[in-house]
């Protein structure tokens, strides 16, 4: 009896630490480039052994409900966010979010079916996400090139188009906890393209507070919420954040944010893999296909980006660089002055 307990107490050890540390790195990856919350942390921790899907995403939508929420305050006391547009986002967000996992859980009563469900689906949300960041690449590339509206501080808000948004968001978080920046902020892209970039970030950041908390509230009330996954998670991603948030001046941030997406592209398949996904086969895993698949990405997307430049009238490689669109001032200078010779490094 004595060693039972001896070894349930080292295997309890053992989750506790590896939670914390996949929150703690989590937690630096959001603070230095403030992509890759629930993209990140749902799949580590799905991966890790330590939970089922639902009981995953109910702690990671918690989590992310405590640690984005001094961001976004940070971001109302500096103005930035567009509080109207942001309200119709809230409004259309929260009740979907609050919605979506009962939804899911509807469609069935067998615990093994949904987690293949929920896997399922955060599987292809991983690959929207990643898709979503080189949209809004492409899209800056636009912008810069002079292909962008007139800069626009107080745009005129279009309510049903914005609601639309905010429900396809809240959905996919309260079903997947992916999705609450990548989507949301290139779709607010396209409907707002003269928005100033940095009231694009405050924006969907004050929003993604009340979108994450309802869907964090639904996801407990209907699988409750396991401490044990909660507690070393929050401890590990809360000071992860805040060392990122202070070595993010100090560290370019272009590579790990294509790193990320290298990495939610080969953890989407992983998952869809995993889960048994029939193009894939149900029998086996299949990690040389998975690897191979990130091998590729690294080779061929840069080749993609070359020709999606040269379409641009600009040589494959060079100024503007991937670095230069992420950068917010970069960006907004270059759209507003599109005469200057935006190809010179």
């Amino acid at each position: 009896m004595t060693n039972l307990l001896d070894n349930r107490s080292v295997d309890l050890s053992t989750v506790f630490l590896s939670i914390l540390a996949a929150g703690f790195f989590v937690g630096v990856v959001v603070g230095l480039t403030g992509m890759g919350g629930g993209a990140l942390m749902t799949p580590a921790l799905i991966f890790l052994g330590v939970g089922d899907a639902a009981t995953v995403v109910t702690a990671d939508l918690t989590a992310a409900a405590v640690y984005k929420s001094g961001g976004a305050i940070v971001h109302a006391k500096e103005g930035s966010p567009d509080l109207t547009l942001a309200k119709w986002l809230i409004i259309g967000s929260v009740p979907m979010a609050l919605l979506g996992p009962h939804l899911v859980a509807g469609f069935t009563s067998d615990a093994d079916q949904l987690d293949y469900v929920l896997k399922m689906s955060i599987g292809f949300a991983l690959l929207l996400a990643a898709l979503t960041y080189a949209m809004r690449l492409y899209i800056n590339l636009r912008r810069v090139r002079g292909g962008a509206a007139a800069a626009d501080p107080n745009p005129k808000i279009r309510p049903l188009p914005t609601l639309l948004v905010g429900a396809l968001g809240g959905l996919l978080v309260g079903i997947t906890s992916v999705g609450s920046g990548s989507v949301i902020m290139v779709s607010l892209l396209m409907l707002y393209p003269g928005l100033a970039a940095v009231r694009l970030v405050g924006t969907d950041l004050v929003q993604a507070v009340p979108l994450v908390l309802a869907a964090a509230i639904s996801n407990i009330a209907l699988h409750g919420i396991d401490w044990d996954i909660l507690i070393p998670l929050i401890l590990g991603s809360v000071p992860g954040t805040l060392i990122g948030a202070k070595l993010a001046p100090r560290i370019p941030q272009s590579f790990i944010r294509r790193g990320i997406v290298v990495v939610l592209t080969m953890s989407g398949v992983a998952l869809l893999d995993k889960a048994g996904w029939a193009p894939l086969g149900v029998e086996e895993t299949h990690p040389y296909l998975i690897g191979g698949i990130g091998l590729a990405m690294v080779v061929l997307v840069p080749l993609v980006w070359g020709a999606l430049r040269k379409q641009q009238g600009l040589p494959m490689f060079g100024a503007p660089t991937v670095a230069q669109l992420e950068d917010v001032g970069y960006v907004e200078h270059a759209s507003q002055h599109p005469d200057e010779d935006q190809s010179r490094p």
